[in-house]
């Protein structure tokens, strides 16, 4: 296994209590005297110990990698400036795009006038949890017709990952967990808050553009026994690139074999080859074989609910009994977290997969998306190869998804930034949503400049 922080034997409420001792004796200079625990008097003229505030020791905290090209990008006055480092689609306009059919939820919604605005259970709405299940599942799933799935509302894809981690965290027997080198940014600091340690495992070959299928097992293979496993269900991010069905048949047997745990963070189901049942056949793999998994659903770019923060977590048992057990104590991480999840975005998902003809008209439009990025690839492509650009860029047509890992190297993406306006992430992954046929060539330039002038 390859780098990870690592972590002892003790629980996470112990370390988030060292945590806490460490800072409070971090604060003894500041009126907590450490030997006799005596207070002092706190001061009334408004200033504490000298300072105008109480928080004057708290540095400024680095941007996000990924929002903060956002920041960047927004200062910047260029006509012909580009961000290319969200994950949002954009339309070939460059603008944000709203589904028709989930405005078309949303006005039934509104003129419902029996609708209220009363809390949701902490597991959330029942319909959107039942109807999320079947859908990363399969309707015909055996784990569904035998209610051995446990399915609760989260924040979105993020707020499933984080409670789920942290269910694992109190009740999973090991708490190591291996995620892709690279994954999502988001990854290592979710996991890791949640009091679970975080390893790697191979799985981008920079020298092919491609998976590390070897490396990817090596890895697996020598993973401790037991240990959970991340996996993204359908179009890695960063990279783009996904394993083949036959390698996933290969990693699932070396998975079970190892009685690892599969965690999938499904974010894009639907949104990748533009078929839903194809971009969960990784999921259905695992929870046809009877073995237990964990499922984060995000609806944030299938159905364009970025801002809903509309999300679920799954969590496959051997059996009703055990699914819930696990689902009481779910709650029990809900609850303190933030109680129950918002019940509008939860609403318009269960409004349009419950009724035919809205289901029928979203895998129409989600086509559309997944179509627009696959043309988008195909274009940058052909525009790269026109210009003679040095190099092998087929891998932006064989990668899918939002996201290419172009192999650029940070220096080339400072550059581009520069010169031509180009934002996007230091590891040279760009949002193929946010391109568009009018602004294709202008990124091409910019490619063929970086890659020419800087090795």
């Amino acid at each position: 296994m390859h780098g990870g922080n690592a972590s002892g034997s003790s629980s996470p409420a112990d370390r988030r209590l060292s945590a806490l001792v460490r800072h409070l004796e971090g604060s003894s200079r500041d009126g907590i005297d450490a030997g006799n625990h005596s207070i002092a008097a706190a001061p009334t003229s408004g200033s504490y110990g000298g300072r105008n505030s109480v928080f004057d020791h708290v540095v400024m905290g680095p941007e996000d990698p990924i929002l903060g090209v956002t920041v960047a990008y927004n200062k910047d006055p260029s006509p012909v400036k580009m961000n290319l480092g969200v994950g949002a689609y954009r339309t070939e306009e460059g603008k944000p795009l709203v589904l028709n059919v989930v405005r078309r939820a949303e006005q039934m919604l509104v003129n419902d006038s029996s609708r209220v605005k009363e809390y949701l259970p902490i597991v959330g709405l029942a319909d959107f949890n039942k109807l999320s299940a079947k859908l990363i599942l399969g309707a015909d799933s055996p784990a569904v017709q035998e209610n051995r799935v446990t399915t609760v509302q989260c924040l979105s894809g993020t707020g499933s990952l984080r409670v789920g981690a942290e269910f694992l965290a109190r009740h999973y027997h090991q708490h190591t967990i291996l995620i892709p080198q690279p994954t999502w940014g988001n990854h290592p600091k979710v996991f890791g808050l949640a009091g679970l340690s975080v390893k790697t495992y191979r799985y981008y070959d920079p020298s092919t553009r491609g998976l590390d299928f070897e490396g990817l097992m090596e890895d697996l293979g020598s993973a401790p026994s037991g240990a959970i496993v991340l996996f993204h269900a359908c179009a890695h991010n960063p990279t783009g690139v996904d394993p083949t069905a036959q390698q996933w048949e290969q990693i699932r047997q070396l998975a079970r074999s190892k009685a690892l745990l599969p965690f999938f963070d499904s974010a894009y189901q639907g949104f990748a080859s533009g078929n839903l049942d194809t971009d969960a056949q990784s999921v259905r793999m695992f929870v046809k074989d009877g073995g237990e998994c964990i499922v984060a659903q995000s609806f944030a770019k299938n159905m364009g609910l970025y801002g809903e923060r509309v999300g679920a977590l799954s969590i496959v048992c051997r059996n009703a009994d055990v699914a819930g057990r696990v689902e009481s104590q779910l709650k029990l991480v809900i609850r303190p977290m933030y109680s129950n999840p918002p019940i509008h975005g939860a609403s318009i998902v269960a409004t349009v997969l419950k009724d035919r003809n809205m289901f029928q008209e979203w895998t129409v439009e989600l086509k559309a998306m997944a179509d627009r990025i696959i043309n988008m690839r195909t274009q940058l492509f052909d525009a790269l190869r026109s210009r003679g650009t040095p190099g092998d860029w087929s891998h932006i047509i064989k990668q899918i998804g939002m996201f290419t890992f172009t192999g650029l190297n940070s220096k080339q993406v400072a550059f581009m930034t520069k010169e031509y306006h180009i934002y996007m992430t230091s590891d040279g992954r760009i949002s193929m949503a946010g391109l568009s046929s009018r602004t294709v060539p202008h990124l091409a330039d910019a490619i063929h400049a970086a890659v020419t002038r800087l090795a």
